[in-house]
């Protein structure tokens, strides 16, 4: 299993606001990456987000080579990619009308194309591609939750049918401010509605799929209280993963200290922490072993570390990656 660094932690949150820190760009999250070492073991690879300032989606085909030469000279595998389906990149939301849904499809399209580059070119021999519903916040999916989660599904499969096509999977991402995904009973509706498991699953993520399990956004579904025991931990942590497991085709390593905020038109979001944050709530070397269970079975060929708005003076720590990269080897060694 390989051990993969997210590059887009230097794009989220970030941009010229004026409570805003500056993008981190593509070659420096390369470098901070490729400088960690723990005991002789490094990065294997990186999952990339599809977007500027680290990459135009519409970029030639010789552009796109030059950033797979770039990324192969530092060490690295491209693993999963992130399509850029939201409103205000290339796509919008899949619950929409038809022009929105068009766009949708179309940034599946370019993520498909990028991915083809990227495999041809050699740097790229495994991973999927990264989608959510690009509706952001719950209020208007509530106003027809069943028949909005249909919109969803029906958008979804007709780009899980565009990454067939391509040879792609796509994997659908568990947060709690996406419309229709916003639940773990939410997700798995949704995941059985499109009915694709050969070409659309789950992308879990730990400090997310955290805040599944304590209902925020749909309390309806809650499998935790505040004040919840160990025993009581485990034995809802098994209910959430046994239904979720089997559609899980990428993974997310993540730390959570069960804080939920709201940014911009996000209607609640969770906060990823530092792998060693005292304040964590996961044992994240267990807590991922109920994710990684048969993960051959499931093709999954390597783990990801997640941890978006982190303040640039921590990521450019190179402490920071020592400590995520030590919490990989023990995650990946724990699972294999």
């Amino acid at each position: 299993m390989k051990i993969h660094n997210a590059m887009w932690p230097g794009l989220v949150g970030k941009g010229d606001g004026p409570d805003q820190e500056p993008p981190i760009g593509l070659e420096q999250m390369l470098d901070l990456t490729a400088a960690a070492e723990v005991n002789g073991q490094k990065f294997d690879g990186i999952d990339y987000f599809l977007f500027l300032p680290h990459t135009d989606p519409e970029a030639s085909d010789e552009d796109l080579r030059k950033i797979a030469d770039m990324i192969q000279s530092k060490g690295f595998k491209v693993g999963s990619l992130v399509a850029p389906v939201w409103p205000g990149t290339i796509g919008d939301s899949a619950m929409g009308d038809k022009e929105q849904v068009d766009k949708f499809l179309s940034a599946v399209k370019m993520a498909c194309r990028i991915a083809g580059i990227f495999n041809d070119h050699g740097v790229r021999e495994y991973g999927c591609i990264r989608i959510d519903s690009a509706e952001f916040g719950l209020d208007k999916w509530r106003e027809d939750a069943k028949g909005n989660t249909t919109k969803i599904a029906n958008t979804f499969r007709e780009a899980a049918k565009i990454a067939a096509d391509h040879g792609e999977r796509l994997a659908a991402e568990g947060e709690i401010c996406w419309a229709g995904m916003h639940s773990w009973k939410d997700m798995l509706d949704l995941l059985e509605e499109v009915g694709m498991p050969q070409s659309l699953g789950f992308q879990a993520d730990l400090a997310h799929t955290y805040l599944y399990l304590m209902g925020y956004n749909a309390p309806e579904h809650a499998l935790l209280k505040e004040g919840y025991t160990e025993e009581e931990f485990y034995a809802a942590y098994e209910v959430m993963t046994d239904k979720l497991r089997p559609w899980t085709i990428d993974f997310h390593v993540a730390q959570n200290d069960g804080d939920v905020k709201g940014a911009g038109d996000h209607d609640k979001t969770g906060k990823h922490c530092q792998a060693d944050d005292p304040n964590g709530k996961l044992d994240i070397v267990r807590c991922a072993s109920y994710w990684l269970k048969d993960y051959q079975e499931r093709g999954i060929k390597h783990i990801c570390w997640d941890g978006c708005m982190f303040a640039n003076e921590t990521l450019e720590d190179p402490s920071t990656w020592n400590t995520i990269l030590d919490t990989m080897i023990k995650v990946r060694d724990n699972s294999i």
